[in-house]
Formats: structure tokens, sequence, C-alpha cells
């Protein structure tokens, strides 16, 4: 196994007073050779919006995008009509293929809201744009990997789907305790980020939002020092 650690603050930074960004690949204003991607994995972008604000309307194609509230919600609007409120607890994914447009904003006027987004390369091009939305129930599942992103083709019926062999995980881990994490296709790379908590893998301790990529795998384990939030995103190294 081979891994590799970034702790949190060596992200990329952006702040524009009603948004302060970290980035965990290049994205925008920060750019570093050195961080452009993890396999398919483009953007991991962790924000906090300020109440009243958002992402205006803007377009994106050819991209599967995965948006997670950590606090608060998120008012969705885009071209193809969707409409609504993604809060904490709920994941949200759209395949931009050919095109759509859509803005983001805070569904507070004064509470901040505090999101993840993923960005990944699909593996099929231009195709029909689709938005979906599903609530998990991570709070009542603990010491568990929750599915919540799978292959469009995966057997696991309960998680959204994306155009990538990809799959995405939500953990809540209590203190002192111990999960083995199994890779879905071989060859395929773990990023792993830690929204809450403090781990052991590989001998490396993890603390709050420090991330680590995973390769050359079959299995590891995750051991947890402090109670937990884990995001597991496993991706193709290279486009299929």
């Amino acid at each position: 196994m081979t891994t590799q650690l970034f702790e949190s603050n060596t992200r990329g930074k952006a702040d524009f007073g009603w948004l302060k960004a970290n980035f965990s690949f290049s994205f925008g204003n920060y750019y570093n050779p050195e961080r452009q991607q993890f396999g398919m994995l483009r953007v991991l972008n962790d924000d906090t919006i300020a109440g009243g604000t958002g992402f205006g309307t803007h377009p994106h194609a050819n991209m599967e995008i995965i948006t997670i509230p950590l606090e608060g919600g998120l008012k969705h609007k885009d071209s193809m009509g969707n409409e609504g409120v993604i809060r904490f607890g709920e994941v949200q994914v759209m395949s931009a293929g050919t095109g759509v447009e859509h803005s983001e904003m805070n569904a507070s006027q004064k509470d901040n809201a505090k999101t993840l987004q993923l960005w990944i390369f699909p593996d099929k091009e231009a195709v029909t744009p689709r938005y979906e939305q599903k609530s998990f129930d991570i709070e009542n599942q603990i010491n568990t990997f929750v599915n919540i992103v799978s292959p469009k083709d995966s057997t696991d019926g309960n998680a959204l789907w994306v155009h990538q062999k990809t799959f995405c995980y939500l953990g809540l881990f209590d203190t002192n305790t111990t999960t083995i994490y199994l890779v879905k296709i071989p060859k395929n790379g773990v990023y792993l980020f830690l929204i809450e908590g403090e781990i052991e893998v590989n001998n490396q301790v993890l603390k709050a939002r420090d991330a680590m990529e995973i390769t050359d795998f079959d299995q590891f384990e995750i051991k947890i020092i402090t109670k937990s939030k884990i995001l597991l995103v496993e991706v193709p190294l290279n486009q299929s």
C-alpha cells in the first residue's frame, strides 16, 4: 500500500468575504502543479458560504458533481427545471453532460452554510444532464461506511449514481474503534478526507480536514483515535 498525507493547512485557500473556501486541488485562483487531481477526482472544495449569499447562475459540462452539506442548506436551481433546498443529511448529484446551468445559494439569510463539493471526470461524455438528491441516515449508522454514491451499474440500489466507476462513502465512528475498507474495483485508488476527529492510517495520524491518497491496496485499516466523520472517495486512477 502506498499513501500520501496532505495536512489541512497545505490546501489552497480563498476568502471573498461571503465565501471562505479550501481547495484540495487546483481551482480558481489557486494553482499547484503537484495538486491537479487524484485519478478521476478533479475537485474537493470545502466551502463556508455566508447567509444571504451564494453562487449565481453558472455553467458546467462533462463533469459529475457531488454536493454534501455539512451545516445548513443550499438552495439549488438549474436549467433542467429543478429547484429546491438540499440540507445536512442529504447528498446531491448532478451529471452536467452536454451542459447545464445552475445556481447554489445559502438557504438561510443569516446563518453560514458549510458544504463539500466534489467534481469527478465522467467515463462517458455528452450524456443528457440529470439531477438527483437523497437523504442518508448517517447519524444512526455508527461505525460503518454508508454508500452514498456508486457507478450507474452498481448493485447497491440505495446509493445515488454517477457516470464513473467511483464509490463515495460517509461514516461516523466512535473513539477507539477500528474499521477495514476493501477496494471495490481493483487498481482504483482512495482519497480519504477526514471531516472531523482524529484517525490513524498506515501508521500516520490524520486530524480534522487532513486528507490521504491511498493506492496499491486490496484493503486497509483505519484506527479511530477520537470520534470521527470520514469521507472516502474510491476512483479510477486513469480514464478507462
